[in-house]
C-alpha cells in the first residue's frame, strides 16, 4: 500500500499588479528625481523656525548650500514647498533674487550658468499656516497642543507628507545634506530641541523674551528626521559606553515626568542600544549623539532625536502586537524607532517604494530584542505572533518614482523575509556578522532594493533573486511540495521543495 500525498507549489516570479490611481505629472513631479533635481546635490542646511503658537503660523529661513554635479540648460531648480507656505524672498550667494515661480507644491527658480563642481547658496525666506497634522504621525503636518499642565507643546511628524509642508528644501529621499544646523526661536518659558548637539542658546535684543537653541547634525540627514520639538521639557543627561566609545544618551522631557523617565526610558533605552550594537553594529551617530524626546505623538525615527510618546508603557501604547504577551515586556517606541536610527536613517531607501527596508529591519529588531531579552524561543514566539496580522494585499515594493509606497506589510511581512533570510544562512553567527556587514557596507548610503539584493547574494553566496522576487513583489504564498510514502511498514519523507 503506498499513500502518496501531493501539495502543488505555485510560485509566480513576477506579477504585474494593475494600479487604480492614474499617475499625474504631479506624482512624478514629488517622487522622482527629475531634470529639476538632479543636476545639483543637497550639501547643508542651515535653517531657521520661529513658531507662534498662538496662530498656528511660522516664520524661517532655509539656507540651502548645493554643488552643481551636472551641465543642465537651462539651470531650472526645483524647491519643494507645500501650499499654504509661502516662499517670501530668495537670496542666490547673498544678492537678491527674483527669478522664481510657483507651481502647486513647488518653486521653480531659473538660475544663470553655474560652473559644474562650484558651489552656491540660496537663502529662503518662508512663512505661514503650515498643515496641521491630524493624526500624527501618519497623517503627517505640525502638531500644536498643550501638554497636561496648559503648557505650549509643538512639534512636526512628517515622513509620508514630506519635509516640504513646512520648510523649503530638496524634498526627495534620494539626496540627503551631509550636514545641518537648526537653529529654535521660542518664548523663554520653553525649550527648543532639535537634531543632533546643541551647540548654544542665546538671545538678541531684536527678540525680546525669546531664546533661540542651535543644533547640529554633522552627519547625512534625512529631509524628514530634521525636526524641531518645543516645550516645558527637562534634560536628563547620561551616557553608555558603546562599541565606539561613550555615546551621549540625553533624555528631554516633560518637567513633571522627570520620575517616570528616570526608571522606564533609561533602562530601556540602555538595553535596547546594547542589543542593537550587537546585531546590527555600532550606533551610527555618535558625533551627534542619541537622544529620546518626549513627543505629542506616538513617536517617530527622527535621526538623533528619537520622537517619544508611549506614555512610559510597555509595548505598543500598551498593547502587544505580535499578542503572544512577549510585546508586553519591553518598549515599543523605544526598540522600533532606535532601530530606524540604522535602517531609515543610516541605510536610506533610495524611493519610498523600497521602504520596506526601513520597517522590516526595525520591526525584526523587535524580535531580536526580545530574543536579546528572553532568549531565542521567545524572539521566535514573536516573530511567529506579528506574522499573523500580514495581509498580503499588495507587493511590499511600491511604485517607483512617484512617492508610493508598497503594502502596509512593510512591517511585519518585511520583518518576516530577514526572518527567512536567517533560516536560509542557518547559522545565528553567520546571519549576526551578516547583519552587521549590511550596516558597515552601506554605512550612511542611499540604497535601491536591487542594490540590497545584489550584495546579500554576494555575502550568502546563494541564487536569492527568486526568494525576493516572490515576497517582495508578489503577493503569492508558497508552499512547500512534498510526498510521504509507505515503504516496508515504514514511512518515508522525500523533499520536493524547489523555487522555480
Amino acid at each position: 500500500m503506498r499513500i502518496l500525498l501531493v501539495i502543488v507549489v505555485l510560485f509566480v516570479s513576477e506579477i504585474v499588479f494593475s494600479q487604480s490611481n492614474v499617475l499625474t505629472k504631479e506624482d512624478t513631479l514629488i517622487g522622482s528625481n527629475t531634470s529639476y533635481r538632479a543636476w545639483w546635490d543637497v550639501k547643508t542646511y542651515m535653517l531657521s523656525v520661529k513658531p507662534d503658537f498662538e496662530t498656528k503660523t511660522i516664520v524661517g529661513i532655509n539656507i540651502i548650500g548645493y554643488k552643481v554635479v551636472a551641465d543642465s540648460l537651462p539651470f531650472v531648480l526645483q524647491l519643494d514647498l507645500q501650499e499654504p507656505m509661502q516662499m517670501d524672498s530668495v537670496y542666490l550667494d547673498g544678492a537678491s533674487f527674483s527669478n522664481f515661480k510657483k507651481e502647486k507644491n513647488r518653486w521653480l527658480l531659473t538660475l544663470p550658468k553655474q560652473e559644474k563642481k562650484s558651489v552656491h547658496y540660496i537663502s529662503t525666506f518662508f512663512s505661514g499656516k503650515p498643515k496641521v497634522a491630524k493624526n500624527p504621525p501618519w497623517d503627517g503636518g505640525w502638531v500644536w497642543k498643550k501638554d497636561s499642565l496648559g503648557n505650549p507643546w509643538m512639534s512636526v511628524a512628517c515622513q509620508g507628507a514630506g519635509a516640504s509642508v513646512w520648510v523649503p528644501c530638496k524634498d526627495i529621499q534620494s539626496d540627503e545634506p551631509e550636514s545641518c544646523t537648526l537653529n529654535i526661536t521660542v518664548p523663554d518659558s520653553l525649550v527648543g530641541i532639535g537634531n543632533g548637539k546643541l551647540i548654544k542658546k542665546y538671545k538678541t535684543l531684536a527678540q525680546n523674551n525669546f531664546t533661540t537653541y542651535e543644533w547640529e547634525v554633522t552627519n547625512p540627514i534625512n529631509s524628514y528626521d530634521i525636526i524641531p520639538y518645543i516645550g516645558k521639557y527637562t534634560l536628563l543627561h547620561d551616557s553608555v559606553q558603546g562599541e565606539n566609545g561613550k555615546l551621549i544618551t540625553d533624555y528631554w522631557v516633560l518637567n513633571y515626568h522627570v520620575a517616570k523617565a528616570k526608571s522606564h526610558l533609561k533602562p530601556n533605552v540602555i538595553k535596547t542600544l546594547k542589543c542593537l550594537e550587537h546585531w546590527f553594529g555600532h550606533y551610527p551617530f555618535y558625533e551627534d549623539s542619541y537622544k529620546i524626546v518626549e513627543a505629542p505623538y506616538l513617536g517617530m525615527e527622527h535621526q538623533s532625536n528619537v520622537a517619544y510618546g508611549n506614555s512610559y508603557l510597555n509595548g505598543y501604547a500598551g498593547m502587544d502586537r505580535s499578542k503572544t504577551g512577549w510585546g508586553l515586556k519591553w518598549d515599543f517606541i523605544v526598540v522600533h524607532e532606535t532601530a530606524h536610527e540604522w535602517f531609515g536613517n543610516s541605510v536610506t531607501a533610495k524611493d519610498v517604494a523600497d521602504n520596506w527596508i526601513h520597517e522590516g529591519f526595525a520591526s525584526y529588531a523587535e524580535a531580536l530584542f526580545t530574543e536579546c531579552e528572553f532568549g531565542k524561543e521567545a524572539g521566535n514566539d514573536y516573530c511567529a505572533g506579528v506574522k499573523k496580522f500580514i495581509d498580503n494585499d499588495i507587493p511590499l515594493i511600491g511604485q517607483y518614482g512617484v512617492k508610493k509606497e508598497g503594502s502596509g506589510d512593510i512591517y511585519n511581512k518585511g520583518s518576516q523575509v530577514i526572518h527567512m533570510i536567517r533560516q536560509l544562512v542557518d547559522d545565528d553567527e553567520k546571519f549576526r556578522l551578516l547583519l552587521r556587514d549590511v550596516s558597515k557596507h552601506f554605512y550612511h548610503k542611499i540604497i535601491s532594493t536591487q542594490e540590497f539584493e545584489e550584495y546579500l547574494i554576494l555575502k550568502t553566496g546563494k541564487d536569492l533573486k527568486p526568494f525576493f522576487n516572490q515576497y517582495l513583489r508578489t503577493t503569492q504564498i508558497p508552499r512547500l511540495e512534498y510526498k510521504l510514502t509507505k515503504k516496508n511498514l515504514q514511512f518515508r519523507y522525500v523533499e520536493l521543495h524547489r523555487w522555480i
